[in-house]
């Protein structure tokens, strides 16, 4: 009932935008291969595809589903070879890069969903702060004194934006989220739920009593072009100058950057990532789920880190690392193994003490 009424909702969005497999080549630079006149007006994952959808298959994993697929049309790549007879029905559209293209079409759908530029009540914009063409705010939204908001920016409802605010064109900020002041938001970059970009870094230090006084935090955030923050995220603003996340760095949600922490132009971090005070890392660097940074550290560039791996040095370009302290990917894997049989290991230890007991008891 539930997959049922998830279809329906589906069509019901894309039910005014009807696409030949044709017109969709043609966007895509691909070519067809069965009826190029067949209609599609709605996106879908290839085991759940049904009359009028439109799917894609790139992982070889999920081959199966499309010899049995309900899709009309499938964006497949130039290389795919059919090994069982194709559904009748079924249209391919075939192209370079099946999973770019397919992400390319979601691209294009998630542009025309675009909230419409207005300003919703009620909502307050100081007198003293500039914004751009094509504003879209929502309600109960706060854009505070001197800031300044570029052309075709989507605040939605309930964003704090602070004193003195940079935010370049084109760039999303959703619901519940908080800038602080003084913080620069670059262009195209997205800032999802309840992410909070400039609160104060994790400064104190102790006086002669052993009790912690604050360290005023009077630098700011920088977020270059291109940056998506996940939802529930922290950056935290410098001590003095900035912490600074590159151009078209990807954080997920749940991560926290600490103080002054500088991340590398396209570099990806996974959720739960924790990035402690002055590290900087690298350009187009892999961290997965769960990592954890000490403080004060140089990672080069192109590091993989793999998920749940504690880092306590600094790293060389092109390290992959594991573990916790993580060390080379490599020897992490020998290690592990030996660490496995550790167990058969004891056991013949115990047993050979046990015959060299017996052998030496007279």
């Amino acid at each position: 009932m539930y997959l049922y009424a998830e279809r329906i909702h589906c069509f019901f969005i894309f039910e005014l935008m009807k696409f030949t497999a044709e017109q969709i080549a043609s966007m895509l630079e691909g070519k067809v291969e069965g009826n190029p006149s067949a209609e599609v007006s709605a996106l879908a994952k290839i085991e759940e595809g049904f009359t009028g959808a439109l799917s894609f298959l790139s992982n070889p994993k999920y081959e199966a589903f499309i010899y049995k697929t309900e899709s009309t049309a499938c964006i497949v790549n130039n290389t795919f070879t059919p090994t069982s007879p194709l559904p009748k029905t079924l249209t391919l559209i075939k192209v370079e890069d099946a999973y770019s293209c397919f992400a390319k079409l979601l691209e294009m759908y998630n542009s025309m969903t675009k909230e419409t530029p207005r300003i919703e009540n009620p909502s307050f914009i100081d007198e003293t702060a500039k914004v751009g063409s094509n504003l879209f705010l929502g309600a109960f939204s706060y854009i505070a004194r001197d800031t300044v908001v570029g052309d075709d920016v989507a605040i939605h409802p309930n964003v704090n934006v602070g004193t003195n605010v940079r935010i370049g064109d084109g760039t999303i900020i959703y619901p519940g989220a908080t800038i602080y002041r003084d913080c620069v938001i670059g262009k195209n970059c997205i800032i999802h739920a309840g992410a909070v970009i400039g609160a104060d870094g994790f400064g104190f230090a102790p006086d002669k009593n052993g009790k912690f006084q604050q360290i005023p935090q009077i630098g700011n955030v920088v977020l270059e072009d291109n940056v998506d923050v996940g939802a529930n995220t922290t950056i935290d603003r410098a001590t003095m100058g900035s912490t600074i996340i590159r151009t078209g760095a990807k954080i997920d949600n749940l991560v926290q950057i600490g103080h002054n922490v500088e991340i590398g132009s396209d570099t990806a971090m996974a959720a739960q990532v924790g990035v402690a005070g002055s590290c900087k890392i690298g350009n187009n660097v892999m961290v997965g789920g769960q990592v954890g940074f000490a403080g004060h550290l140089n990672i080069g560039n192109k590091v993989m880190v793999a998920a749940q791996s504690g880092v306590a040095g600094s790293v060389k370009d092109g390290s992959v690392l594991m573990g916790t302290p993580a060390f080379d990917s490599k020897e992490y894997k020998k290690s592990y193994l030996g660490f496995r049989r550790l167990p058969r290991i004891l056991s013949r230890i115990q047993a050979i003490e046990d015959k060299i007991k017996a052998l030496t008891k007279d």
